[in-house]
């Protein structure tokens, strides 16, 4: 299924897509210092643990990483599911994301990208490649897109968390505070870990909800409770989770995921 949805000819926000990723791969160092356990000693001890349990001492630090994902996604509590798969570009330094998806509609294909990069965000979802069913940019856009950058950069790049811009703040055992500023926006998480070190929760209040037809945006708590995690490579990371929206209503699942591929200093498409 995977495969088929990924192999919908949507030439409009794919080529988008691609133009995107090549243009940033340009840029790409072949040379990565490793990461040593001395570069560990300034981080919580939380924090620590997690990067140690996750094997990223003596590996490449990580200069951009490739993610292949599956699951499904809905508008609202009351919604119906559609499978989604999901192709990402993360470029740590230069601070650029690029999430392609791809999933249906009563029936209908359905293409979506996200794009964060230069200090802007923005949402475009289409159906069967053409008709424009929402179309998000601005301030609010790219603060939601800021939290999802360092969401990324905890579960699948656990070595980006030696970054120089994150500010720490151990809370209590086991869970942290974290701070993060890109283009002069600045975004806040707690994490929480167990007791093996492993990262089982990302909550943020910095984020914004878009309405069904994204007609507006709601500033609303969001997390990402982990479901598993299983080995890729040398690394031991998050492999399945979920988001969640938390209303005055209470909290809901929107978007299902599992991690099926991930790819580190990646040179091309």
């Amino acid at each position: 299924m995977a495969i088929a949805f990924l192999a919908l000819p949507t030439p409009g926000l794919r080529r988008a897509f691609h133009d995107d990723v090549r243009q940033a791969l340009n840029g790409v160092s072949p040379v990565r210092p490793v990461i040593t356990n001395a570069h560990l000693m300034r981080l919580p001890d939380p924090v620590r643990r997690y990067l140690h349990g996750a094997g990223v001492v003596g590996q490449p630090s990580v200069a951009n990483f490739r993610l292949r994902l599956h699951g499904r996604i809905r508008s609202a509590a009351d919604s119906r599911w559609m499978p989604l798969c999901a192709e990402q570009y993360t470029f740590v330094r230069e601070r650029k994301r690029f999430f392609y998806l791809t999933s249906s509609m009563f029936g209908a294909p359905m293409q979506g990208y996200h794009r964060y990069a230069d200090g802007s965000a923005s949402m475009e979802i289409r159906v069967g490649g053409v008709i424009p069913i929402v179309s998000l940019t601005g301030p609010e856009m790219f603060q939601s897109e800021t939290v999802t950058f360092l969401n990324d950069m905890c579960l699948f790049a656990p070595g980006t968390l030696l970054d120089p811009v994150l500010v720490w703040e151990e809370l209590d055992h086991g869970r942290v505070g974290v701070r993060f500023v890109n283009a002069g926006v600045a975004v806040r998480a707690q994490l929480s870990f167990n007791g093996r070190g492993e990262l089982i929760d990302f909550v943020s209040d910095d984020r914004y909800r878009a309405s069904t037809h994204g007609t507006s945006m709601t500033r609303l708590r969001w997390s990402t409770p982990v479901g598993s995690y299983r080995p890729f490579g040398p690394l031991r990371i998050w492999s399945a989770g979920e988001a969640r929206w938390h209303t005055a209503n209470g909290s809901f699942a929107y978007i299902q995921l599992e991690l099926d591929h991930v790819e580190y200093n990646v040179r091309t498409l």
